[in-house]
């Protein structure tokens, strides 16, 4: 089984539609109409990533629909966690992909985190939503001792820290100066 698509409901489309065409250089290429359940309608976005039609990433812009001016899209402040705690990860092939992405990003007018993992490489910004939005190249491979330990995670009720990341680094939004 595979990933089709996350649905998210959007605050601003264009904004959005910019963000993720754009800048991600995913590629809108299906809207559906439908009622919303409990009344009122959406217009519901699917952006094809790496032109592949089996993978997805689509938004709701919702039109009348009871309570909207209540609406939390920040899929953290919504579910009251901190904040980078919900985020979506896209993967990247190698290292030079991934810093082309940092560089866009910034570029764009973007912040952006980045971080080594020790088994992954990961850059961080947000959407025009507020969601944490990450690209990651895996770096390392797993062995049966990795599985081990991971389980044996799951009994664990003291904190015991995992190595600290090999690199931690912000890089700020440059600008048209």
């Amino acid at each position: 089984m595979s990933y089709h698509h996350l649905a998210l409901a959007a605050k601003d489309m264009k904004a959005t539609h910019h963000f993720y065409e754009n800048i991600l250089e995913f590629e809108l290429v299906k809207v559906e109409v439908a009622p919303i359940p409990g009344g009122g309608w959406g217009k519901h976005f699917f952006y094809r990533m790496d032109g592949d039609d089996s993978k997805f990433i689509a938004f709701w812009e919702l039109h009348d629909v009871p309570g909207q001016e209540n609406h939390i899209y920040d899929l953290n402040k919504g579910a009251n966690l901190p904040g980078g705690t919900n985020h979506y990860s896209f993967s990247v092939d190698s290292r030079e992909a991934l810093d082309d992405w940092l560089r866009k990003w910034t570029e764009a007018g973007l912040d952006v985190l980045e971080i080594d993992h020790n088994w992954c490489h990961s850059i961080y910004t947000n959407d025009p939503n507020g969601n944490m939005v990450e690209f990651c190249l895996t770096t390392g491979t797993f062995t049966a001792e990795d599985r081990a330990q991971a389980l044996a995670m799951m009994d664990e009720t003291e904190f015991k820290p995992s190595p600290a990341p090999a690199k931690i680094e912000g890089h700020q939004a440059k600008t048209g100066d």
